[in-house]
């Protein structure tokens, strides 16, 4: 769909025609962007292009089925308290909901809960916001129990505020001592109680589901492996990508958020060793805050790895700005997205260009400084997978330590002990002894040195 300019009467959309139940109006409330930078610069993020805002906000629309009516862009020159796109503009939309007989308006913007119902009082139908539709979009796909805790949390806190405005039966007034206030006081906040103790009882949920992981991770560090994670904006094919490092079949669709449950599989590096590739839920432009709260226990497998794969879609029209929406997450994370040391940036999709934009980008690539470089890989084709994998093991090694070793070839206990306990880079047997270099864990080195009389090798 093509996205439509509406600012005043001669941008006015096209009159209905046959007309279709259950539809869905998108609207992109955009500031106009001064000369001064605007909000989204300030908090880290980048200024993006309004058409381009615009349609990942109808893709969200239609990940979850919803047929989309129209979807057009209502520029503003500033928020309106009441009802956060000005008066005439509310009037004007009106109008095109009642021409194209539209049940559901959806605003590309985060709106308080007096704006959110004031605007459903203006245009008689119901309004959702971004925050909202992402919710929406993540209860749908949460399939663990794990995820569906979390969705459950994320919206209770979302919900809590909105009580007035969507809960009908509030208004309904009840007797007993309800002496202050007026109609529906008691019954909400006997509401909130509710919620509020939800909530409450979510969150202890969630508390041992942190500390199961923590078990995990405890677990996987005595093997020992390393942790590397997948982070990106949605749709930039890290499940993909996921599916061709560790041949697993996780679901991945052209579509925003389609999958939000994280998974963990083992992964093979070239040279025998193994580390845990963890992918996770994507990331998108102004995710809701009570969304990154409520992930954490998730997005705890980011913040233990020890490589980070940033996945980008290189092909996408505004890989810039979903570059730094990632980053702005990873910042609220606690994580600096300029860490050359751990995060490896990995340029996605290359197979949608031909060979002459193609090398292009390896030019592009090629000038970047040496401890920020970028592999250019398509998880569709395999391309660049061998390259990758490389630069992950290189990271992984730089943070081990490589000893040499000799041990009596009879000693099978302590040979079968290495090789689960570290990587074994070389072994030869000489005169009834094996040689062995080995890399292990900075946790494992002491216990290597002191059982097996080790020794660092010197760096060439």
């Amino acid at each position: 769909m093509e996205p439509r300019n509406f600012d005043g009467d001669a941008d006015r959309p096209r009159a209905a025609g046959a007309k279709q139940t259950g539809r869905v109006l998108v609207i992109g409330p955009y500031l106009r962007v001064r000369a001064g930078g605007s909000d989204a610069q300030a908090e880290g993020y980048a200024v993006r292009d309004a058409e381009a805002r615009l349609d990942e906000a109808a893709g969200l629309a239609r990940a979850i089925d919803l047929v989309i009516a129209d979807a057009i862009i209502a520029p503003i020159s500033q928020i309106r308290p009441a009802t956060y796109i000005g008066k005439g503009k509310v009037e004007e939309i009106a109008g095109l909901i009642k021409s194209l007989d539209v049940e559901l308006v959806v605003m590309d913007c985060a709106l308080a809960p007096i704006q959110q119902r004031n605007l459903e009082k203006e245009l008689h139908a119901k309004v959702l916001d971004r925050t909202g539709l992402i919710l929406e979009i993540f209860g749908r796909r949460a399939k663990t129990r794990e995820g569906s805790l979390q969705v459950e949390l994320a919206h209770l806190n979302y919900q809590r505020s909105r009580l007035v405005r969507s809960w009908t039966h509030l208004e309904r007034q009840r007797g007993g001592f309800g002496f202050m206030g007026g109609p529906g006081e008691t019954q909400i906040e006997a509401d909130r109680r509710l919620i509020q103790e939800r909530i409450s009882k979510l969150e202890g949920e969630l508390k041992k589901v942190q500390a199961t992981r923590r078990l995990h991770r405890a677990g996987r560090q005595r093997v020992p492996y390393r942790v590397v994670a997948l982070v990106g904006y949605t749709n930039a094919g890290k499940s993909t990508l996921f599916n061709r490092l560790t041949r697993a079949d996780v679901q991945a669709a052209d579509m925003l958020f389609a999958t939000l449950d994280p998974t963990l599989r083992a992964l093979n590096l070239p040279h025998g060793g193994k580390a845990m590739l963890s992918d996770t839920v994507g990331f998108i432009s102004n995710l809701p805050t009570q969304l990154v709260a409520a992930f954490r226990a998730t997005l705890e497998e980011v913040l233990e790895a020890d490589v980070i794969l940033h996945v980008r879609d290189i092909s996408h029209e505004d890989a810039e700005a979903q570059q730094s929406d990632v980053d702005a997450v990873l910042r609220q994370l606690g994580i600096n997205p300029d860490d050359s040391g751990r995060i490896i940036e990995v340029w996605n999709k290359i197979d949608r260009y031909d060979a002459e934009h193609r090398e292009e980008l390896l030019n592009i690539a090629a000038r970047r400084p040496e401890d920020h470089p970028a592999m250019l890989v398509s998880a569709v084709s395999g391309e660049g997978i061998d390259a990758l994998l490389n630069a992950i093991e290189e990271r992984l090694a730089a943070k081990r330590t490589t000893l040499d070793l000799s041990i009596d070839a009879a000693d099978g206990a302590g040979i079968s002990w290495l090789h689960r306990n570290s990587e074994v880079l070389a072994k030869e047997l000489h005169d009834g002894r094996f040689d062995m270099t080995v890399r292990v864990d900075e946790t494992k080195r002491d216990i290597v040195v002191n059982r097996f009389d080790a020794v660092p090798r010197l760096s060439a």
